[in-house]
């Protein structure tokens, strides 16, 4: 039996990297899977390479009705939502002096409110699936320890993690079950980890960079994050809510 069996999960951000990765694991323990990503394109052919009886939802996190309407659709299709894995986010670099107003509200937005919304959304559908649910949204190594250049994306992805320590603290005392936990990823090899490296002059250089910023050296996979989002996500974790659990090779806790 699949560590989850009976669930039915909505992972943001699934059209590709890290949550894609996550849908697929997911998809492995038995749980019924909807994808949700704004880019409608490359979210039916994530549904595609899942090759599984998933759900593709097109979703605008910064918006509550593309939310509601999400929620709505995986309740509709598989009668009841049990996890929530916020996984869209956007990185742009920017230290203090040249961070932007639009740079700034569009981190904000994303993933700081949009994880906000996902949350309020979730949480009647999960109160009334009569079962244990859990939240796992994606924070960033940034967030424990920041970078200069990361004004935004440290300070949004900071935010998420006391808001959903908050959201923690109030499930568990109203005796809702709902666990709500943060993974922090390092630098890991996706589609926005890409798209840094190709700034670079020297692709090499600037690889041997991000592994430099982990002691284990390297630079991490997605399907290693899926796997700590799994845990939080599983019956395993079930006596842990509030957690910051990095997935960053030891990065928040270099010298």
């Amino acid at each position: 039996m699949g560590l989850l069996e009976g669930d039915v999960a909505l992972v943001t951000g699934a059209a590709g990297g890290i949550g894609l990765a996550t849908a697929r694991r997911f998809l492995d323990e038995g749980a019924r899977v909807a994808i949700a990503d704004v880019d409608a394109a490359r979210l039916a052919g994530a549904a595609e390479t899942l090759r599984a009886d998933v759900l593709a939802v097109p979703l605008d996190v910064t918006a509550r009705a593309s939310w509601q309407a999400a929620v709505d659709a995986v309740v509709d299709r598989f009668g009841t939502l049990t996890i929530l894995v916020n996984g869209a986010g956007i990185s742009e670099p920017a230290d203090i002096e040249t961070l932007s107003d639009d740079a700034w509200e569009r981190h904000l937005a994303i993933n700081l409110s949009g994880v906000m919304y996902g949350m309020q959304a979730a949480t009647p559908a999960m109160k009334a699936s009569g079962r244990p649910c859990a939240i796992v949204n994606i924070a960033s190594m940034l967030s424990m320890r920041p970078g200069a250049i990361f004004t935004a994306y440290c300070a949004s992805k900071t935010g998420m993690v006391a808001m959903s320590q908050a959201a923690a603290l109030h499930f568990a005392h109203a005796r809702i079950p709902i666990r709500v936990n943060t993974v922090h990823p390092g630098a890991i090899r996706t589609p926005m980890y890409e798209r840094y490296i190709a700034m670079a002059e020297d692709r090499a250089a600037a690889e041997a960079s991000f592994a430099a910023t982990h002691p284990m050296g390297r630079v991490g996979e997605a399907e290693e994050v899926a796997e700590a989002i799994l845990f939080l996500a599983s019956r395993l974790a079930s006596f842990t809510t509030g957690a910051q659990l990095p997935v960053d090779g030891g990065g928040h806790i270099r010298d």
